[in-house]
């Protein structure tokens, strides 16, 4: 396994603070309020002044990869324009580093956090986003292109769309449900737009990172409810990129025009999975609008989240993917973790990660990237949940290895 990918993952929004250094612009996520006890991310890790201790620690830790993001609110502030230099040389520090010390940087353009500018105008409702996106993409790709293993335009688009647009748990915050889809598209269109622009500067390898989830049904009459949410939840995502074309039950919903399929198709040098676990579902009670409801997943572990830990559902998906798929490239675990509130010695999340890591073998992958390298900001949930290899002391900044890191450091050195 000389050449699989050992890496950690991480998102700019979540580690970088620094909100108001080196001429970044707001994001929509600065200004999205319903945060666990108010929190913000203003701080968060402060990665944006400590990156080379981060780096340090991944050196410690032996990984060949990191998955990191870049801020879009950083080299564009408005999301449009020239580039802001300062944010753009930010990043090409960074990447110098890791390749310094035999890390491949595998860059994500985009991890959720929208130039506040653009979701004014409308943001991935808004088809001009598309264009905007691939502005952005070849700035970036001007820079970085020719030391960036591998790039990921965008990071779980089904979040984006379910969380952020239709039911509203995470910015822009709009509970728009069937209204949604529209986000969908644009967002997928953004990605082949994307495509062609790094391929126009000779990127490496370019393939993406879509969040998928097993929809278990929760009696056998219940399969047409979990067949219209992993519609929604996977093949709205992963059946345009890898095949042209969108699901039945949803083409119709989508704002497509002549030629965007085809710019949507590209050929991908890899698919990444983010996976946390799987979904059961029931047809819906009365009065609910949607074509499913949620059940509990109540017979496995569960993490500090509420998340049931089912490892097997990792093979499950890729088997599920590459059957439906059969040209499917190269899978890469591009995220895998779990929450515990263990400080220091965090045996649960030693089992979690064995336990996915195994299934990802089984399932023939390519590499793995553990989330997360530090205890981070968690979205709508603020610091409540820790997933870090490293705790962070968000008081005083101090980055201490968990057990963990040290079990996945004798893991990738084959000790």
């Amino acid at each position: 396994m000389s050449d699989f990918l050992w890496g950690v993952s991480t998102s700019a929004f979540q580690i970088e603070g620094a909100f108001d250094a080196g001429g970044r612009g707001p994001s929509v996520w600065d200004e999205f309020t319903p945060i666990h006890e108010n929190q913000n991310a203003s701080v968060a890790c402060d990665h944006y002044h400590r990156w080379r201790e981060d780096v340090a620690l991944m050196t410690q830790l032996g990984v060949n990869a990191y998955r990191f993001s870049i801020a879009w609110p950083r080299i564009q502030p408005s999301g449009k324009g020239p580039v802001n230099a300062e944010g753009l040389d930010f990043y090409d520090r960074l990447v110098d580093a890791l390749v310094d010390v035999g890390i491949a940087p595998v860059v994500t353009l985009y991890h959720w956090d929208t130039p506040l500018e653009l979701e004014a105008e409308g943001g991935w409702l808004n088809r001009d986003i598309a264009d905007r996106f691939a502005d952005y993409t070849s700035l970036v790709a001007d820079r970085l292109a020719d030391r960036v293993k591998m790039w990921i335009p965008i990071n779980e688009p089904a979040m984006v769309t379910l969380q952020g647009y239709a039911i509203g748990e995470h910015a822009p915050g709009k509970t728009l449900l069937f209204d949604a889809l529209p986000t969908a598209h644009h967002l997928n269109l953004a990605h082949g737009r994307a495509v062609e622009v790094l391929r126009s500067f000779n990127a490496h390898q370019v393939g993406t990172a879509n969040n998928h989830t097993p929809a278990w049904p929760a009696t056998p009459a219940d399969q047409p409810a979990a067949d219209a949410y992993s519609e929604i939840h996977n093949w709205l995502y992963a059946d345009p990129l890898l095949s042209g074309r969108y699901p039945d039950a949803v083409a119709d919903l989508l704002p497509i025009v002549e030629g965007d399929l085809e710019t949507i198709h590209q050929p991908l040098d890899f698919y990444g999975v983010n996976y946390y676990n799987p979904t059961r579902l029931k047809l819906p009670s009365e009065g609910n609008p949607l074509p499913f409801e949620l059940v509990e997943i109540d017979e496995y572990p569960r993490t500090a989240f509420g998340w049931p830990v089912v490892p097997a559902g990792l093979t499950e998906m890729i088997n599920a993917l590459r059957e439906r798929h059969p040209g499917l490239p190269p899978v890469y675990v591009t995220e895998s973790g779990c929450s515990f509130p263990q400080e220091i010695e965090d045996a649960e999340r030693i089992s979690y990660l064995d336990g996915h890591l195994n299934a990802a073998r089984e399932a023939d992958v390519a590499g793995y990237f553990v989330w997360s390298l530090l205890d981070n900001f968690e979205w709508e949930a603020g610091y409540s949940q820790r997933f870090g290899l490293v705790h962070v002391d968000y008081e005083t900044q101090r980055r201490t290895p968990r057990d963990s890191f040290h079990w996945y450091r004798r893991v990738i050195s084959g000790e």
